[in-house]
């Protein structure tokens, strides 16, 4: 419990004053967000600093790595030790930088082009499938089941092309759902704040009722997870609106590629379906939209992402952000409800 509180209050922390440095430096050289003129209501986001996601990454890892330094334990007293990290969180660790690195490399080029076009959606896609590839590998050696699990195996063993196949899709239809959610001063930070809080007690629940279901690990990947609630609600301090800095591409697809990592390591991958409701919300309004343009040729919505078409109807902005982390705390809610009322029919939990 005190790794966990120590992580997320170290990253909390460090994000907290390292931001108003990053917004500094970043005026200082001139990259600021690139706004599309057709999102009515934004051009007064031309120029606020972007990639602030890059402060998100650096908060979590060192949140969570200077936690397993310790230098007091009740009983002993005052002595320095280092705790172990385990492997399954260096996988969530690699998930978070390498796709933050992706993010960047996008966020970079429209820096360099002065217009809101990065990578092109082949090198994109493919610096993301690497990354995933890498993970898959990574996860099967360091022992993560194959078994299809919601919040515990479901009995279908995917083998491992199959599941090769599922962390490659969890991982760039994660990422890229952050991504496409991305439109409004702090909507991803402070739903996602949610979903990480959702996997701190997912994992800490796994750690102290290993005779239901072991889940090796779990404790350190809910001290991962305590460290990106930390940094995302740190971020969002100066990203709520009108934001004073963007989290980016680097930041958003680290967050959804760290977040798929962890339900893939804690054995909940369609749980996260629920727990990311609003990222699933999101990405399918953008489908529905394009097949309806291209074989109807009518828009369903006025403008996709979704909480771009509420802004059209009128709303504020501030409407659809609340609002919409109102709907992520329902499915954050229903996802925890969830996994807690199977361990209690298991009998595990009062």
């Amino acid at each position: 419990m005190i790794s966990l509180l120590l992580s997320s209050a170290l990253a909390f922390i460090l994000v907290i004053f390292a931001t108003p440095v990053a917004i500094r430096q970043l005026r200082k050289h001139n990259i600021g967000q690139f706004i599309q003129a057709e999102v009515e209501g934004h051009m007064h986001k031309q120029g606020v600093p972007t990639m602030g996601g890059v402060v998100i990454i650096i908060g979590i890892v060192l949140g969570y790595v200077i936690s397993h330094f310790k230098f007091f334990t009740f009983g002993d007293g005052f002595a320095f030790s280092v705790q172990e990290i385990d492997d399954k969180a260096l996988l969530a660790v690699f998930a978070l930088v390498g796709m933050g690195l992706i993010g960047f490399a996008d966020d970079f080029v429209k820096y360099a082009r002065k217009r809101n076009e990065g990578l092109s959606k082949r090198w994109k896609f493919s610096g993301q499938l690497l990354v995933a590839l890498v993970f898959a590998w990574g996860a099967s050696r360091a022992g993560v089941s194959h078994e299809l699990s919601f919040v515990r195996p479901l009995g279908i063993d995917l083998g491992p092309v199959l599941f090769f196949l599922l962390v490659l899709f969890m991982l760039t239809a994660t990422a890229n759902g952050v991504n496409l959610t991305d439109g409004l001063d702090g909507l991803v930070a402070g739903s996602s704040a949610l979903v990480y809080g959702a996997f701190v007690l997912i994992g800490f629940w796994q750690s102290r009722n290993p005779l239901f279901y072991q889940v090796d690990g779990a404790l350190d990947l809910s001290v991962f997870a305590a460290a990106a609630v930390g940094a995302v609600l740190a971020f969002l301090w100066w990203n709520a609106a009108p934001a004073k800095i963007i989290m980016g591409d680097v930041g958003s697809q680290a967050i959804g590629g760290a977040m798929a990592a962890l339900a893939i390591l804690t054995n909940t991958e369609l749980l996260l379906i629920i727990l990311g409701g609003l990222y699933v919300m999101e990405t399918v309004s953008v489908i529905l939209q394009v097949f309806s343009f291209r074989v109807f040729g009518k828009r369903i919505f006025r403008m996709a992402p979704i909480h771009h078409h509420f802004e059209m109807k009128g709303w504020p902005e501030t409407t659809v952000i609340v609002r919409f982390w109102i709907i992520s705390g329902m499915m954050v809610a229903i996802g925890v409800g969830l996994f807690y009322a199977d361990w209690v029919s298991a009998g595990t939990l009062p």
